[in-house]
């Protein structure tokens, strides 16, 4: 099972870096600054990475959350499933709101001011997502507050002091705030390419990051499958870093094109950067582009340090791109 499940990770995996580079070779384009550069592809694909990020990490709280719901017990995570489907939906709902609300402004700006107010947005949030430091936090604090509000209804529910009404309902607040945390995050960062690309794009992608993290989903939950979380938190999260490099590029362009920051060419790098550099990797041999994707990467990286530097970091056990917590700990 183990080495089918590896086979088939690594034929995906290369599959997926053929046509990566047989698109990239092929494919026309010249990296100028003036001119919209966004390929679907590449669009499709970080939509992909990230939604399936966010799920993956869903996945870990709730498996955290119900890990001890075993035996009598089981019937506890129906409740918890619910409150997770209830989110998925809440989640689809902000988006309807999120768009509307992103349509309304469009009324009100230009076409490239908003493309680069939502860039902005996105990138925001994306830098969120790959904070050390911030998911130090998440980990110490959001799956131990959950196992915490868990224990005390179990514990409560044992001793009479609440309803079994009110227990089903404390779980599916459970489940609920487990998911819609991860889709909020989600809805946020794809008004940028929502705007950009249309609806279209933006729909296959999160059905690509979906339909993985629903296999995780299976294996974690149906089959009781030992994941290596700790491995592909760090496969996504290295993804993830190349999603925010691109993004930064693609938004320094914007803001160009929006006359938000001037446009400074880099005349020597000009003949030797390839077109499908700046169609796959928004690599511009502007000044704009490559300062802000360089600040994006180190604001990244010294993160990283600094969270083994002052917060324990990979080490401490706490990191969620370092390692993922295993469920004993984490109900410890």
């Amino acid at each position: 099972m183990k080495l089918a499940l590896r086979i088939s990770v690594l034929a995906a995996a290369a599959f997926v870096m053929s046509m990566l580079i047989w698109q990239g070779v092929t494919a026309e384009g010249a990296p100028d600054p003036l001119r919209p550069n966004t390929s679907s592809t590449v669009a499709f694909l970080d939509i992909g990475i990230l939604v399936f990020r966010e799920g993956l990490e869903c996945i870990l709280v709730l498996a955290a959350v119900t890990a001890s719901m075993t035996g009598a017990k089981r019937a506890h995570r129906r409740p918890v499933a619910f409150g997770a489907a209830f989110a998925f939906l809440a989640t689809l709902i902000t988006w309807c709101v999120a768009v509307r609300i992103v349509g309304s402004l469009g009324d009100n700006m230009s076409a490239l001011d908003l493309q680069a107010a939502t860039g902005l947005l996105a990138i925001v949030v994306l830098l969120v997502i790959m904070n050390w430091f911030f998911h130090k936090i998440y980990w110490g604090g959001w799956i131990r507050a959950h196992n915490r509000r868990r224990k005390t209804l179990l514990e409560n529910a044992r001793t009479a002091e609440i309803s079994q009404k009110r227990l089903w309902w404390g779980l599916i607040l459970l489940g609920f705030t487990s998911l819609y945390r991860e889709g909020f995050e989600v809805v946020l960062f794809l008004q940028s390419y929502h705007l950009r690309l249309g609806g279209g794009v933006v729909l296959k992608g999160a059905l690509l990051g979906l339909v993985l993290t629903a296999m995780v989903a299976v294996l974690t939950f149906v089959l009781q499958q030992r994941l290596p979380y700790r491995k592909m938190l760090i496969t996504t999260g290295v993804l993830l870093g190349v999603v925010l490099l691109v993004m930064v590029g693609e938004q320094a362009q914007e803001m160009q094109l929006a006359h938000w920051i001037p446009t400074t060419p880099i005349a020597f790098l000009e003949p030797h950067i390839p077109g499908w550099m700046g169609l796959w990797f928004a690599v511009f041999p502007t000044v704009e582009t490559l300062v802000a994707q360089l600040i994006a990467a180190v604001l990244v990286i010294g993160s990283y340090f600094a969270a083994r530097r002052f917060g324990g970091g990979p080490t401490g056990g706490a990191t969620v791109e370092a390692h993922a917590p295993s469920m004993a700990a984490i109900n410890a």
